[in-house]
């Protein structure tokens, strides 16, 4: 969880840094190109650790079945790709050019990792919340998870949808994606925090404590 607000918040710092990139018209990526670039890159390496942490807390609770084992690699493929990101700089457009345009080899797998990323996050992020249905400490975690993959699923279709006849709102479907990803990656790890808690309480109310009794007797 701490690791999903750090994330959030050093992307909030960068964007108000030069050289003043639009979250409405700029992607993400665009953090990672200019004087503080080196700071997303970081961004990006800690992303993929924030991922591997939620993948092996959800790997450790609850009963495994295929849907888990499905979804927790297309998240850990999600967080190598996310890890990657960081040693493929993206290219930026032109003044007055929009969307997701590449103009060199290294630009251009950076827009195919980027894109796998994303695709392997939903894809395990929509088995996961299946998994969650079905898995009794965690069921109460399930609408949040199932809104937010639909949050994020709908910033990619936007994604999508805005590079072909709104390349100015690339930046804005972006981020309601990565709102989305980071929202579910939030709440179920706070649902596997509480269940933790729920079930230490649990297991101590159920812990008989020692008694000891004053031994009775006349005086005298």
């Amino acid at each position: 969880m701490v690791g999903v607000v750090v994330y959030v918040l050093v992307d909030v710092v960068l964007q108000l840094l030069p050289p003043h990139y639009s979250a409405i018209s700029d992607a993400e990526s665009n953090l990672a190109v200019g004087p503080y670039g080196w700071i997303m890159n970081l961004n990006f390496l800690g992303r993929a650790v924030l991922t591997l942490c939620a993948a092996v807390a959800i790997g450790l609770i609850g009963p495994s079945s295929g849907l888990r084992r499905a979804g927790l690699a297309l998240m850990i493929l999600a967080g190598a790709c996310s890890a990657a990101l960081a040693f493929l700089p993206t290219d930026i457009n032109g003044p007055g050019e929009f969307g997701l345009q590449t103009s060199t080899l290294v630009g251009g797998l950076h827009l195919a990792v980027a894109s796998l990323g994303f695709f392997a996050a939903l894809a395990g992020f929509a088995l996961l919340t299946g998994w969650l249905r079905r898995t009794k400490p965690l069921r109460s975690v399930y609408p949040a998870a199932l809104t937010l993959t639909a949050v994020a699923s709908a910033g990619l279709l936007s994604v999508g949808v805005a590079d072909h006849f709104a390349p100015n709102l690339i930046g804005l479907a972006e981020r309601v994606c990565l709102a989305g990803i980071l929202g579910w990656a939030f709440v179920v790890c706070a649902g596997i925090r509480r269940a933790a808690l729920n079930q230490g309480s649990a297991n101590s109310s159920q812990a008989a404590p020692w008694t000891f009794s004053e031994p009775s007797g006349n005086g005298g």
